[in-house]
């Protein structure tokens, strides 16, 4: 099994969970709080190594007390660093407001010293994503990293995971770097200008972005589970029941750390995407993002268990 490399931010996760959020110059009780590891790069090496890759992880952080956590939560998850600490700066934070009701979130991200990555971070791994197996990155810290990434992959023959979120606009040049791009329904339709409503829908949007160079979409559905697509085949594969949603905020970067670790293991698109599915599943019936990932013997109970019942 090769490695898997990733690239992106880290941030300390301030989550609260209340009825509702609040309005502009209102205050609302909450029924609880937590802290913890976060940040989209960081969540998908944590989903990836507990999954059983062996994961690189790529940033920059803050001479502080988060930074420290962030060390801790790499060493605990046995993720190899490539964390640049700067005394300058102060770590990223992320404060994520969680519906008690119904696990819904909604994030706002502070990305710190992980904002000030550059494409010379990248230059300093690049023998570590030319011995990979696959490449990881996101939008949290500054394109020009990322693309940097992206093309270093590609010039080694690595495979490259593309996951556009936040959503933003992209210049058409970076698609033909992605071997997988993975964009929820929001960042589906800002990319391509198609609303999301339906599985056509997200098969609409997903030749878009093949015709923009991308080899293969795909959109993760939420509770509707994540359609592959491709020139030659579109399947959707069916989230997994696993229980109560207690908080869908890491599912996107479980689902993107799965199936990265399922590449890097040989296993074929469609069945990575049903690991990403599996994971990401078993996540949201979880509190936090980072913490909430399952470890490999987890998801490949649950595969098992449908297989049976197929």
């Amino acid at each position: 099994m090769k490695s898997v490399v990733i690239l992106g931010i880290y941030v300390t996760d301030l989550a609260f969970r209340a009825a509702r959020m609040p309005l502009l110059g209102e205050t609302v009780p909450g029924s609880a709080f937590k802290m913890g590891p976060g940040g989209k790069g960081s969540n998908q090496a944590v989903a990836a190594a507990r999954a059983g890759a062996d994961v690189i992880f790529c940033t920059r952080i803050g001479a502080d007390a988060f930074g420290e956590i962030a060390q801790a939560t790499w060493a605990a998850e046995g993720i190899t660093s490539r964390a640049t600490v700067m005394n300058e700066v102060a770590t990223g934070a992320a404060h994520i407001y969680v519906d008690e009701n119904t696990g819904s979130n909604a994030i706002i991200v502070a990305a710190g010293a992980a904002g000030a990555l550059v494409p010379e971070d990248v230059d300093a791994i690049e023998k570590d994503i030319a011995r990979a197996g696959v490449f990881v990155t996101q939008l949290e810290q500054p394109i020009p990293a990322a693309r940097r990434g992206l093309e270093l992959a590609r010039k080694h023959g690595v495979t490259t995971v593309f996951n556009p979120a936040p959503a933003m606009p992209l210049t058409d040049e970076i698609y033909p770097l992605c071997d997988y791009i993975t964009p929820n329904e929001t960042e589906a339709q800002a990319l391509t200008g198609i609303e999301i409503r339906s599985v056509d829908d997200a098969r609409r949007a997903a030749n878009v972005l093949l015709d923009k160079g991308a080899r293969a979409v795909i959109v993760t559905l939420g509770e509707a589970g994540a359609l592959l697509h491709t020139a030659n085949e579109s399947t959707l594969v069916p989230a997994f029941d696993c229980g109560r949603v207690v908080e869908t905020a890491g599912a996107g970067d479980g689902f993107t750390g799965g199936f990265a670790a399922a590449l890097a293991r040989g296993e074929s698109p469609l069945d990575a995407v049903r690991f990403g599915c599996a994971l990401a599943s078993l996540s949201v019936t979880r509190p936090g993002t980072a913490p909430s990932m399952p470890r490999l013997h987890e998801i490949n109970a649950v595969l098992e268990q449908r297989s049976v019942t197929q």
